[in-house]
């Protein structure tokens, strides 16, 4: 793969590096590369046009957010109101639903390839509209633009209130990282998920987490779709739980968290992809638990 290449293009993620974990208070974008050209190669590579076209939407309206400034409700407008096309071809009512029921009814799983495509056209134009600026296409200016970004959100007001909650100085500052793109979101045996190696509230070893298949990071904390458990012991019924939907990989999850707690000597906090049946470890930290988990994971 090589980046801005049209036939066989590498994607990135563009994600802070700070010396002490911030969970969730930076600014990560992901899918960064795209443009039409990466996304027709992709597409053919893939020979999935609907996976790459939805990667697109994504990476317009994350690096419109973070990088260029404009704001998250017109994009979340434009899916709602092609929710509601979708619902209605579907014999749907979205007039008797809020919000959040028509994401349920209308998961992102089910936009269409013409359905998408209209979204990235309609992206754009947002991008246009609300920042003054077209959409770059560059993918080397796409990636200096979302290193000033994740480099800016060291400032931002989560980021500034959390250094205070936990005295980290604001003058250590943040690496920024720059990762190949894993893809979680490639079908029925791609998923992506986040675990303790441990029990956070008892200490009790083993995998504890969520995971949702044919799905990128953002799905999982976004709360439109309800994720499934890792361990088939905690699967409630009707519930598929990894070990269950992708036994492989889940044995690979179980193998990388004997050897994270091993290095670390402390129960880890881990973010995964799944693509295509192959496990891929995103990143990983020292979990917070409760003062009766901390002895026992000590010991």
């Amino acid at each position: 793969k090589k980046f801005g290449d049209t036939k066989n293009p590498l994607l990135v993620s563009v994600r802070s590096g700070a010396r002490d974990s911030m969970p969730g208070m930076m600014d990560t974008i992901l899918n960064l590369g795209l443009n039409d050209a990466t996304c027709e190669g992709i597409a053919k590579r893939t020979n999935n046009r609907k996976f790459a076209l939805d990667a697109f939407r994504r990476f317009i309206s994350m690096y419109g957010t973070i990088a260029l400034g404009a704001k998250k409700e017109p994009f979340e407008h434009a899916m709602d109101e092609l929710r509601k096309q979708l619902g209605k071809d579907k014999g749907i009512d979205p007039s008797r639903m809020n919000a959040e029921e028509l994401k349920r009814a209308v998961p992102d799983s089910d936009f269409t390839e013409a359905a998408l495509e209209r979204l990235v056209a309609t992206f754009k134009a947002l991008v246009k509209e609300h920042t003054g600026k077209e959409f770059p296409s560059d993918p080397h200016e796409q990636l200096w633009g979302a290193i000033e970004a994740v480099f800016g959100s060291w400032n931002n007001d989560r980021a500034i209130f959390y250094r205070r909650l936990h005295d980290i100085p604001d003058s250590w500052g943040t690496a920024c990282n720059v990762q190949a793109m894993v893809f979680g979101n490639m079908g029925a045996t791609s998923a992506t998920g986040v675990a303790f190696t441990r029990d956070p509230s008892s200490g009790a070893p083993g995998v504890y987490g969520d995971y949702l298949v044919n799905a990128q990071g953002e799905d999982v904390v976004a709360g439109i779709r309800t994720p499934q458990p890792l361990s088939s012991l905690r699967a409630h019924p009707g519930e598929v739980s990894m070990e269950q939907a992708l036994p492989s990989a889940y044995a690979d999850l179980v193998k990388v968290r004997e050897t994270l707690e091993r290095h670390y000597l402390d129960m880890q906090d881990i973010e995964f992809t799944v693509q295509q049946n192959k496990l891929y470890m995103l990143q990983t930290r020292n979990g917070k638990r409760t003062a009766a988990a901390s002895l026992r994971i000590a010991v």
